[in-house]
């Protein structure tokens, strides 16, 4: 039985993907290569949010292709979708699949064992329905190649229906939290974006399949899960009836027995009272809400086709403060959007400034093939953008060093994750707080275990302290 390795890049949601092959790969019976160098066919999932994003991928296709020359490789995910040309075209790659046919690299890769070759792979009537393109149909029109191209299955993302489904549960965190993809997909046209057009139009997992993988989780050992997803404000409105983030996190609350429930990015706009008041009216919620601002400038927040203004913003982050004190709240922040000035940069700079936000992830301008502001002109200059994210990143830490400061001489509970430490005098075992800080806790102890730990203080960018 063929061996598989997935190479993996890209969000949470990309993760998820991913995570949902292997567990239909697992299922027909294929075994999980330690590393792609002895790997029999290697899935390489992409991200494509930034032109460096797109590099990376590139670069580890050409390094796995050069280790492993007889694996035969196949290209999915976001990057796949967008410009599978660029992929295909790659030496070694065999297939390149988009977003819109995942479900499909399980079947390609049974008929790979068969020995059927990825240039004389047979188009079946079913496949073309769905958009099945050799590439070689379009060769000529599009590339010039020295080799047969590889097979391409792409298919209007706009039309994706399905929604993959499986818990990611690798990493150095093991299976302590696993993180679940509920909601997929983006109504939304931000004019920096290019996720709706390799990801689709919003979609949602029903309550009840969502009920029953956290379940499972909990069965097997689970104790803190992430709830993920491209725009998770906007989850059940797709479903029939319709359904409510906040509804779905009560049931999951009443009827399962996660003793921590965390919530990835969610929309300023939907960052309501109610669902701030739920988040306060449990412990079993994780303190943590992240809000994307992108901009505190008004006038490049409406460039980028944002929907609220930095006020609105501003409220939603002090509501949460006030009902959630000891909460992290994170934003993302895109630095150098065209057109961007400097009185603009110093804007958002004074607005991060006195907002209650504990951390930023910062991201400097890529413009995307098919957005809007690929063709925007007063593009910023790369020098510019680099020195405008330091100073975004510089604000950052400033923030989280702040809210670690006052951390000190409390009691918080944490999930252990995993061991860290110079030698053996000095371990310490890694663990997340419910407000997503990072401590060191004296001693060893064994990973998945909540404990009640006294921060003593900040050491090396994380908190420090003892169990109780």
């Amino acid at each position: 039985m063929a061996t598989f390795f997935i190479e993996q890049f890209g969000c949470r949601a990309t993760q998820a993907d991913a995570a949902a092959i292997e567990r239909q790969l697992l299922k027909r019976g294929y075994a999980a290569s330690e590393d792609a160098n002895s790997a029999d066919v290697i899935v390489v999932n992409t991200c494509t949010v930034t032109a460096a994003a797109d590099l990376q991928a590139r670069q580890s296709i050409r390094a796995m292709h050069r280790e492993n020359p007889s694996a035969r490789v196949i290209v999915t995910g976001c990057y796949a979708q967008r410009a599978p040309e660029e992929l295909a075209a790659l030496e070694g790659v065999s297939w390149v699949v988009g977003n819109s046919h995942k479900p499909e690299i399980p079947r390609i890769i049974q008929e790979m064992g068969q020995e059927i070759g990825p240039e004389i792979a047979p188009v079946s009537s079913s496949a073309a329905r769905h958009g099945f393109v050799p590439l070689s149909t379009i060769a000529s029109e599009t590339l010039s190649l020295d080799r047969s191209p590889a097979n391409i299955l792409i298919g209007d993302i706009l039309e994706q229906r399905e929604l993959l489904v499986a818990p990611v549960e690798g990493g150095e965190a093991g299976h302590t939290r696993p993180v679940l993809k509920i909601q997929d997909g983006c109504n939304k046209r931000c004019s920096y974006c290019v996720i709706p057009q390799v990801r689709g139009r919003s979609r949602s997992l029903a309550p009840r399949t969502v009920i029953e993988e956290i379940r499972k989780l909990c069965d097997g050992g689970a104790r803190e899960v992430v709830l993920s997803g491209i725009d998770l404000g906007n989850y059940g409105r797709d479903l029939a009836p319709h359904a409510t983030l906040g509804e779905l996190l009560r049931r999951i609350l009443d009827e399962t027995t996660v003793e921590r429930l965390r919530v990835s990015s969610v929309e300023p706009m939907d960052i309501t009272e109610d669902l701030i008041a739920l988040f306060a009216a449990s412990e079993r919620m994780a303190r943590h809400i992240h809000m994307p601002l992108q901009s505190g400038s008004d006038r490049i927040l409406a460039a980028m086709h944002r929907w609220y203004r930095a006020e609105h913003y501003a409220r939603r982050a002090e509501l949460a403060r006030e009902w959630l004190p000891d909460a992290a709240i994170g934003a993302d922040v895109i630095a150098g959007f065209p057109g961007e000035t400097e009185a603009d940069h110093q804007a958002t700079l004074s607005f991060i400034e006195r907002l209650p936000l504990t951390y930023l992830h910062v991201f400097s301008f890529s413009s995307r093939p098919g957005t809007a502001a690929a063709d925007l002109r007063n593009q910023v200059p790369e020098k510019t953008i680099a020195s405008r994210a330091r100073e975004l990143r510089a604000f950052g830490e400033k923030k989280k060093s702040a809210f670690q400061t006052v951390q000190a001489g409390r009691t918080m509970r944490v999930l252990t994750l995993n061991r860290s430490g110079k030698d053996a005098s000095e371990q310490r075992t890694r663990a997340i707080s419910s407000n997503f800080l990072d401590v060191h806790v004296t001693s060893v102890w064994p990973a998945n275990q909540f404990l009640d730990v006294r921060i003593a203080g900040v050491t090396d960018g994380h908190l420090t302290g003892s169990a109780v």
